[in-house]
């Protein structure tokens, strides 16, 4: 088996690589710094991967990396674009504030007083001509920094006057109450 080399050292040396080495976060990108470092060091390719955890081809294909392009190339990584959103940012903007400031029953969709996925589903359907799960709803409303709550009830305020006059009556039942013990309690011990 040919022996791993360092051909173009682009101006490393196995100390500014180990400077590099604690610079870096990403646990994955550390490694493949780790493992040129090593062989640049004089370890074998099957060496360094085992001090390093990979197979042997992949510190080999970092080593052809870094001789290629250095440590730009090395570190560099190409993540695939990812799939289209179901909605368009304008789209998912406009269900946010449908959700923060309209009910379903204002909507005439419901004579619910809060949005639910199941809801929100049948209107995203009808609005945008788009048909998406539930749970992709879910996150998508937790991404834009909603959560789901159940909605809670608030009593109406009431007529302070009437509250006050409520009050005294309570209170003039609570003395016909104690007096009418006290009586009870008075018979009862002669």
């Amino acid at each position: 088996m040919k022996r791993l080399k360092i051909t173009n050292d682009h101006g490393w040396t196995p100390r500014t690589l180990r400077k590099q080495e604690r610079k870096i976060k990403n646990t994955l990108l550390r490694q493949r710094v780790m493992a040129v470092r090593l062989v640049m060091e004089g370890y074998s390719g099957k060496e360094a991967a085992s001090m390093v955890n990979v197979c042997r081809q992949t510190v080999s294909h970092y080593v052809s990396l870094f001789n290629e392009g250095g440590l730009e190339l090395l570190l560099h990584r190409d993540f695939a674009p990812g799939r289209e959103p179901f909605l368009t940012e304008e789209q998912q903007e406009k269900i946010k504030q449908l959700v923060l400031t309209t009910t379903p029953a204002e909507l005439g969709w419901d004579v619910a007083s809060a949005w639910n996925t199941k809801l929100l589903q049948s209107y995203v359907a009808k609005q945008f001509g788009v048909s998406i799960s539930r749970e992709a709803l879910r996150k998508l409303l937790h991404r834009k920094g909603l959560s789901w709550t159940r909605p809670t009830y608030t009593l109406a305020k009431g007529n302070p006057d009437e509250q006050k006059q409520l009050e005294k009556q309570m209170d003039l039942i609570k003395k016909l109450d104690h007096q009418g013990h006290r009586r009870c309690r008075s018979s009862v011990h002669r």
